[in-house]
């Protein structure tokens, strides 16, 4: 159950067989239906999570609407960063879009992990990193292109998600609604 996280792991830094062993019994498998929740907004963010299956969502409420912010997908890490290292409570919900599947580690084992092991530090560096470039690409997106043109980002970053993602959330994450975005659809297959 826990190769991918490990493989992903590995990825980033050679892993000691003391971490791998801290890591497998670390985290643990948990199932999130459809619909419900890793996080909602208000909440404490006290776990990071490990896609093993399925999709979730990051959005937060704009205007009474929901503003979806991003993507996550099977190999990747879940949590709402801010929330988890202040301690405060969460802007984010984080939605599980299908059917999920996760391996989840508490903050506490996550400070554990950074304290007592040798490459403890460069893992979290290196999520962190990652997730940090991310959300700076979302942020200079929201700011710098029309819509059309995120559109376009959504297909670039997310290619193999465009089946999976219901095109409601799709709309949302361009930041239309989704009449618009069927206009915006139409116009590129021509």
């Amino acid at each position: 159950m826990h190769n991918n996280l490990i493989q992903t792991l590995n990825y980033i830094v050679p892993l000691e067989t003391n971490e791998v062993d801290f890591l497998k019994n670390a985290f643990k498998v948990i199932e999130i239906k459809k619909g419900d929740f890793f996080l909602k907004a208000g909440d404490l963010n006290n776990q990071v999570g490990f896609i093993q299956k399925g999709l979730i969502r990051y959005f937060v409420y704009k205007n009474e609407e929901e503003a979806t912010l991003e993507f996550s997908k099977e190999g990747e890490f879940v949590a709402e960063y801010q929330s988890l290292v202040q301690k405060s409570e969460s802007i984010q919900s984080i939605q599980a879009i299908e059917d999920t599947t996760m391996l989840v580690m508490t903050s506490d084992d996550l400070q554990n992990l950074y304290a007592n092991f040798k490459n403890g530090d460069k893992i979290g560096r290196i999520v962190i990193e990652h997730r940090f470039n991310v959300l700076v690409s979302q942020l200079m997106s929201i700011y710098m292109h029309n819509q059309e043109q995120r559109y376009l980002q959504f297909i670039k970053t997310y290619p193999d998600l465009l089946q999976r993602v219901p095109q409601y959330h799709i709309a949302s994450y361009v930041g239309v609604k989704p009449q618009s975005l069927s206009r915006i659809r139409k116009r590129f297959t021509k």
